[in-house]
């Protein structure tokens, strides 16, 4: 018979053939259990000391599992989907993803914006050849009787040689994509 308890989490930790070993109080203090845990392919936490964990047994003796956790952190609206971290003690969140109910998606808050790097690079540089291409235009441009006709003394200022060699490409995530 299967038996399902909500648990104490006590301390976590791996071991040597790569699974999460979560030591729980479960029915008093003399009852402490180290289960492993089963999680979603792919998704790797660790739960912080004091969460509450939800433990089952299983028909095979000393094969029990976490199959889940209390969320003491809910804020996703219906709808939405939310990946967070916290401190260590689980009470200060450090980041968090989400994914909103209408289309967006904030990384770590909502002040900020990312941008798409291939439009702005197109622009930059579209930017860059115009400044460049004028900066040509302004050295080739004379004007006649010279400085001393514009009632200016000393001697003429050499022409603007100032070539923007700007480069972008460091501000570009590789590890970052997204659709356009």
């Amino acid at each position: 018979m299967i038996k399902i308890n909500l648990v104490k989490v006590i301390s976590t930790e791996v071991d040597d053939l790569k699974r999460r070993l979560i030591k729980v109080l479960r029915m008093g203090k003399a009852d402490i259990q180290t289960p492993i845990e089963a999680s979603q392919f792919g998704y790797d936490s660790n739960c912080p000391k004091d969460f509450i964990a939800v433990y089952a047994t299983t028909e095979e003796n000393g094969k029990n599992v976490i199959i889940g956790y209390i969320n003491k952190n809910s804020l996703a609206k219906v709808g939405e989907s939310r990946i967070y971290s916290t401190n260590e003690k689980g009470n200060i969140e450090k980041m968090y993803l989400l994914l909103t109910n209408d289309g967006y998606m904030e990384i770590g808050g909502d002040t900020n914006w990312a941008v798409k790097y291939t439009e702005m690079k197109r622009e930059f540089d579209k930017l860059k050849t115009d400044f460049n291409n004028h900066i040509t235009e302004y050295n080739l441009h004379t004007h006649s009787g010279g400085i001393l006709s514009m009632g200016l003394t000393g001697p003429p200022s050499a022409p603007s040689t100032n070539i923007n060699t700007s480069d972008m490409s460091q501000a570009k995530n590789d590890k970052l994509k997204t659709i356009g």
